[in-house]
C-alpha cells in the first residue's frame, strides 16, 4: 500500500490552513466539506502526524503542520513549474488561476478580458475575486491582482498594463451652484466627495501639477468607501471627486460631467501584480500578456 501523501491532499490542507475552515476551503474547491475532511484525514494518516486543530468556529495548523504547510507549498509550486516548462502551456495554459481586483475597475473591464481569456484558452480555470480591500496575495492564494495605481509593496512583482491617472470633475450643475475652483487653495471651500478605496489614503489628495506634487486634505458631507456611489453623487450635482479616467471618460464625452483644474491629476496606471516574477511560471505570462493586450485593444485607461 502507497502511504506517500498524495497531490491534491497537498492541495486540499494548504487551502484549508490559508482559509482557517473546511467550509470555506470545500467552498473554493467546488467540493463538499466532507471531501476536504476526508482529504485532510488521509494526509494526517500517510504522514502520522496531526495537522490541524478543530473547533466549532476555525481551524488552527499545528506545529506539524507549520512544516508540512511549507513543505507542501514549495513541492506544489515546484510541480506548477515543471508542468509550465515541459507541457504546452506555454502556448495553451491551463489548470486553475486566482485573480483578483478592485470591485469597480474589475466588475467594468477585468470580468469581460477573463470572459474572452476563458476562450481563448478553455483548459484554464479561473476564479475570480473582486473586493475593495487591499489582498494579501500570498497569503489568500492570489496568483494575480489587476490593481490600480501606482503604490506597490517593493516585494510584488508588478507589470504595467495601461497608463492610468486620476483626475478632478464634477457635474455642470454642482459648478453653476457653487462655481468653478481656479486653484487647489479654493477646494476648501468645495465639496469634495471623499472615497476609501483599497490603499487610497481617505480624506487626502496627492495631486501632480505644474508645480510638482500637492498634498491636500479634503471635506465635504459626503464620503464612500465604494467608487460607484461617489461616481453617482458626483453625476447627481453633489460635489467634486478625483475619479479614475477609465470610469469618467464616458461621462466627460457625454458632457455629464466637467473636468475641474485640468493641470493637476494623480498617476494610477493600471497593473498586473504578483507574488512570482512572470517567468516563472508561463501560465501566468500568458495570462497577463493577453489581459495587456486585450485593454489596449479596448482603449482602458
Amino acid at each position: 500500500m502507497n502511504n506517500e501523501p498524495q497531490l491534491e491532499d497537498l492541495r486540499v490542507f494548504c487551502l484549508v490552513a490559508r482559509k482557517s475552515g473546511f467550509a470555506s476551503a470545500a467552498e473554493e474547491l467546488g467540493a463538499s466539506p466532507a471531501y476536504v475532511s476526508k482529504r485532510i484525514r488521509l494526509l494526517e494518516d500517510s504522514l502520522g502526524v496531526k495537522l490541524l486543530y478543530r473547533s466549532t468556529r476555525r481551524v488552527a495548523v499545528t506545529e506539524d503542520g507549520e512544516r508540512v504547510y511549507r513543505w507542501a507549498q514549495k513541492i506544489l509550486d515546484d510541480v506548477d513549474h515543471m508542468v509550465d516548462e515541459v507541457s504546452a502551456t506555454r502556448l495553451a495554459p491551463r489548470g486553475l488561476i486566482r485573480i483578483s481586483s478592485s470591485l469597480g475597475f474589475g466588475r467594468v473591464h477585468v470580468a469581460p478580458a477573463l470572459a474572452a481569456l476563458a476562450e481563448r484558452y478553455p483548459q484554464l480555470e479561473i476564479r475570480f475575486d473582486v473586493t475593495d480591500r487591499l489582498v494579501d496575495l500570498e497569503s489568500e492564494g492570489i496568483d494575480l491582482d489587476i490593481r490600480v495605481g501606482n503604490e506597490i509593496a517593493p516585494q510584488l512583482i508588478a507589470k504595467k498594463l495601461v497608463a492610468n491617472q486620476r483626475i478632478l470633475c464634477a457635474a455642470s450643475s454642482y459648478l453653476e451652484r457653487r462655481g468653478t475652483p481656479k486653484s487647489l487653495g479654493e477646494l476648501s471651500s468645495h465639496d469634495c466627495l471623499a472615497i476609501k478605496e483599497r490603499d487610497h489614503p481617505f480624506g487626502v489628495w496627492r495631486l501632480s501639477g505644474p508645480g510638482g506634487e500637492t498634498v491636500i486634505r479634503i471635506t465635504g458631507p459626503l464620503s464612500a468607501n465604494h467608487g460607484e456611489i461617489v461616481h453617482q453623487w458626483a453625476l447627481a450635482g453633489r460635489g467634486i471627486m478625483l475619479r479614475s479616467l477609465w470610469d469618467v471618460r464616458a461621462a466627460l464625452a457625454a458632457g455629464r460631467l466637467v473636468r475641474v483644474l485640468p493641470d493637476y491629476s494623480l498617476p494610477a496606471d493600471i497593473w498586473a501584480v504578483s507574488p512570482m516574477r512572470l517567468s516563472s511560471s508561463a501560465k501566468l505570462k500568458v495570462c497577463v500578456d493577453f489581459i495587456e493586450q486585450y485593454f489596449r485593444t479596448q482603449d482602458v485607461g
